[in-house]
């Protein structure tokens, strides 16, 4: 490989890295608003009011995008999503 396609594959590895993802939260007949909302507001640091507002969402639409970010940064707090008993992944 030449120096043009190492410089190459290593702007691409921090493009990728750097890209844009979405932590989505679903619907389900289990949890109530308020334990949503209640995660919401811990985990990804919401308001009340945007807590509130993502968990109408989640109900009416099936699913919401509850925080953008870097794979990095979503992966932990999709865990903890998820530890609480709520479906979510990255996207």
């Amino acid at each position: 490989m030449n120096y043009q396609e190492e410089e190459a594959v290593e702007l691409l590895e921090v493009a990728v890295e750097d890209d844009l993802c979405d932590l989505v939260v679903f619907n389900d007949d289990v949890n109530t608003f308020e334990h949503v909302s209640n995660i919401l507001i811990k985990v990804c640091k919401h308001s009340a009011e945007q807590a509130e507002q993502c968990t109408l969402l989640i109900h009416y639409k099936g699913k919401c995008t509850v925080k953008t970010g870097s794979f990095a940064e979503l992966r932990p707090m999709c865990e903890n999503i998820l530890d609480a008993g709520i479906t979510a992944t990255v996207m």
